[in-house]
């Protein structure tokens, strides 16, 4: 054997697997992160010791993927979190696989990849069931739907700890805001634990989980998605509460987005955790003479739609210019630098110098139609782009009544198509808000057929799709529409967007051919009630929810 000290990892790519192919070896896939400590720790533990390096070398072909430039890989061979270590075919099958796996775990599993592939070849290999090509459990979308997520929320909460789960403890955003308008307790006393637990007093933003039930053994990894997501709710809490212990959060960690993770262009992926424990116990003039963090400077697309949609709701309820700002120069990126570059409406997920990125995955996509609405509902811009990337996204990625999460090509299992739950539930909520600001109700008949597609198994959802039931529930009832013909930023307007309801749509600058100027109209069904002051507008809110 060689005396080889180094694993030679290949590109994710077709070449990897015609070389799998031409020597007859199993590929071994590992699934990586920039911001995950245990992907670096396998790295210099695994796959540095010398015979396990020579080993892969000599029996394997080695791939490295970063989770994050590649999704639609993550999810296809993702074997529970962080590193993931998979064993494939030539073909792209999966013959088994593993998380972390230390020197002695990881001589073991090889040992026994190579007995198998010895005995069965590409036989061996398998597909999972997502990937089988069966037909979604579609049914009818009914209040059933929201009825069990809600029962789910009260079954799976921790009473003692807040949070739902038994074990480790996510943030989960989508759920909070979800619980916000049913189990209101429940949502904010959540909120109180991610923020006493989760929040970096020092620098601000979140980490991204803790591994017991009592918040304690926090993973320090900040992850631009979560972050975003949890501005959101933070916000939304805000809103229904007028509790500056909900409002100060968000802020801290819009001033974290804006500054530790900026890039001048927008907001990179991630920061690692330190590589000593103590750097979070560290205050701002220690941390300042010590070793930073690993940071991942990517622009995303998707990740950057999740903040300016954030950035911008906050603007909404607080008037602050700085995240207005901001949202802005990250939705101006957005449409020149990945939005339509590879043709009108397509999303690009990353360019980062010759590194580009794949284009029209789902996941962009919706994030993306989502920002932009945001920005009409806020800033009375946004609509044409919103419009562009959801025709793109339902022509190319809609069919047999769902979403795929991509192009149905590409290496490995990427040609089978994947029907993810939660990225179809992003999507839908995007294209509900779409219909009412764009007036077109295609957009809502296809978010109804996506939510529709997977009713048949909606008794077995859990709480971590939450959503589904919330997108379920505006489907079922007509939506909190307000038009408002009156100018942007105006009192109206900005009453209108305050609102305590954060699923309402805001129509903005409404067309005064309609509407009377100056007026402000909540909609029911084909009922208009006008209001001309924001203290009108509220009481016709208020009305309205005692009906």
């Amino acid at each position: 054997m060689d005396d080889q000290t180094h694993v030679e990892w290949r590109e994710w790519g077709q070449a990897a697997f015609d070389e799998a192919q031409e020597s007859n070896k199993p590929v071994l896939l590992s699934l990586s992160a920039t911001w995950c400590a245990s992907c670096h720790e396998m790295d210099t533990e695994t796959y540095a010791e010398p015979r396990i390096a020579a080993n892969v070398n000599d029996g394997f072909v080695p791939v490295r993927v970063d989770v994050d430039r590649h999704p639609r890989v993550r999810e296809r061979y993702n074997m529970g979190g962080f590193p993931t270590t998979a064993f494939l075919t030539p073909e792209g099958k999966l013959l088994t696989g593993a998380m972390y796996l230390g020197p002695d775990g990881m001589r073991q599993v090889l040992d026994r990849v190579r007995e198998m592939w010895d005995a069965k070849g590409s036989e061996a290999g398998r597909v999972p069931r997502a990937l089988a090509g069966n037909p979604t459990p579609s049914s009818e979308v009914t209040p059933a739907i929201e009825e069990h997520l809600a029962g789910q929320l009260s079954e799976k909460y921790d009473e003692r700890f807040a949070g739902w789960g038994s074990d480790a403890k996510f943030p989960m955003a989508r759920t909070v805001e979800f619980a916000l308008k049913r189990e209101r307790e429940q949502a904010l006393r959540t909120l109180d634990a991610v923020r006493d637990h989760l929040f970096d007093d020092v620098a601000g933003g979140f980490f991204r989980y803790a591994g017991s039930r009592d918040w304690s053994d926090v993973h320090h990894e900040k992850r631009l998605d979560a972050n975003a997501t949890l501005v959101r709710a933070f916000a939304n809490a805000y809103l229904y509460t007028g509790d500056e212990v909900y409002r100060e959060p968000a802020a801290r960690t819009v001033d974290y987005l804006t500054d530790e993770l900026w890039t001048g262009l927008g907001v990179g992926g991630s920061q690692g955790p330190a590589e000593g424990r103590d750097y979070y116990l560290l205050d701002a003039e220690e941390r300042a003479e010590t070793r930073r963090p690993r940071t991942d400077l990517t622009v995303f697309a998707g990740g950057n739609a999740l903040a300016a949609d954030a950035l911008l709701t906050y603007h909404a309820y607080t008037d602050d210019e700085h995240a207005r700002e901001y949202g802005r120069r990250i939705l101006d990126t957005l449409q020149t630098d990945l939005v339509g570059r590879e043709r009108e409406g397509v999303v690009t997920r990353f360019v980062a110098g010759d590194d580009v990125g794949e284009s029209l995955l789902l996941e962009d996509h919706a994030r993306v139609v989502a920002a932009f609405c945001r920005a009409q509902q806020v800033l009375g811009e946004g609509l044409d782009v919103a419009r562009a990337v959801a025709d793109a996204a339902v022509e190319e990625l809609f069919d047999e009544g769902s979403f795929r999460d991509g192009p149905a090509a590409g290496p490995g299992m990427l040609d089978r198509p994947l029907r993810p739950l939660d990225g179809n539930v992003e999507m839908a909520d995007a294209l509900l808000d779409l219909a009412v600001l764009a007036d077109d109700e295609s957009y809502r008949d296809v978010a109804h057929d996506a939510v529709g597609a997977f009713a048949g198994a909606a008794d077995r959802i859990g709480v971590q799709v939450a959503g589904y039931g919330g997108v379920a529930a505006r489907l079922c009832r007509d939506p909190l529409v307000v038009a408002v013909a009156d100018d942007v930023g105006s009192d109206l307007h900005r009453a209108a967007l305050r609102i305590a309801d954060h699923e309402k749509v805001v129509v903005p600058a409404a067309d005064s051919d309609d509407y009377e100027a100056g007026t402000a109209y909540l909609l029911d069904g084909d009922e208009r009630r006008p209001a001309q002051t924001p203290e009108e507008l509220m009481a016709t809110v208020a009305e309205h929810a005692r009906l």
